[in-house]
Formats: C-alpha cells, structure tokens, sequence
C-alpha cells in the first residue's frame, strides 16, 4: 500500500470506523434533537410559514380584486367620457338650431320692417303726389284766369271761370305724372 493512504488512514482518526455504542449515542442524540426541533421550532415555524402564506394569498387577492375594480372604474370612466362627449353634441346641435331659429326670426322681421317703411314711404309719396297735383292744377287754375282776364279784358263771374277752368284742365295731359307716381 502506498505510504500517502496509509498516512491519510492514522490521520483520519477512526471516524470512518463504525462504532457500534456512537453510533447509537448519535442516534439517540439526532432523534432527541429532531423531538425537540418537531416539538418547538418546526411548528411555530411552519404556523409562521402558513400565516405568511396566508397574508400572501390575501394580499395577491386583494390586488386581484383591486385591478378589476380599477378596471371596471375605467370602464365607467370611459361610458361617462362617451355619453359627455355626446350630450355636449346635442346640447350645441340645440344650440345650433336655436340660434338658426333667432337668426330667421331677426331677417323674417328685418324683411317684415323693410316692407313696412317701403309701403309707408310708398303711401307719402303717393300722398306727396297727390297733393302736389292738387296745388299744380290750382295753380293752372288761377294762372288760366288770369290769362283769360287778360285775353278778353274783363273779369269774368263764377260760373264762367269754373267753365272755363274745367275746360283748360280737361285738355291739360296729367296722366305723365299720375304714371310716375304710381
């Protein structure tokens, strides 16, 4: 045998060696301990371990529980946004249709107004005309009598000057003017 294992043999020191009362010792030691570890450490461990499994599992649940609500929050969210958005449409379609509806009634009474002053300037005018006809034909009237006391020297009664006078307007064409007027 060569000289190293045999060193390495005495310098192990015989724990290699099966010892019949150590290892009995040992056994008796191991399952001591193992009674005492199982009695007190390994259950309040393994309590330790299944409350914090426990807590962990709550906790995963809660966040679970948390997500579908922040998601069904969104989701309302999202409806609430949408129905905004489509009420603000209507509300300035309304708007829309009233101010269209204003803006007719303000030109339906603008053209009604118009036509008002158009017909009262129509009627002045036409008033104006008349008047101004009247005080023409006064005026030929008077203008006549005179040229006709002129013509034939003398005056004439009332009863010649109004024969006089129709017959002078009678021949006198204001027909130019009333069609200007009208």
């Amino acid at each position: 045998m060569p000289s190293f294992l045999l060193a390495a043999e005495e310098s192990s020191g015989g724990l290699i060696d099966v010892v019949p009362g150590l290892m009995i010792w040992t056994l008796i030691c191991f399952a001591i301990t193992f009674f005492v570890l199982r009695r007190f450490a390994f259950g309040p461990i393994q309590k330790t371990i299944d409350e914090r499994r426990d807590r962990i599992r709550a906790a995963v649940d809660e966040a679970d529980k948390a997500r579908d609500e922040a998601r069904e929050l969104l989701e309302q969210h999202r409806q609430l946004i949408a129905e905004a958005k489509g009420d603000a449409a209507d509300i300035l379609a309304d708007a829309r249709k009233v101010a269209d509806a204003q803006i007719e009634r303000v030109k339906g009474e603008a053209d009604a107004e118009r036509e008002r002053r158009l017909e009262e300037t129509r009627r002045q005018i036409d008033a104006e005309t008349k008047r101004s006809l009247d005080m023409i034909r006064a005026e030929v009237a008077d203008l006549t009598l005179e040229a006709t006391a002129r013509v034939t020297g003398k005056v004439l009664d009332a009863e010649d000057q109004r024969r006089l006078i129709d017959e002078a307007i009678s021949e006198l064409d204001f027909s130019a003017l009333e069609r200007d007027s009208g």
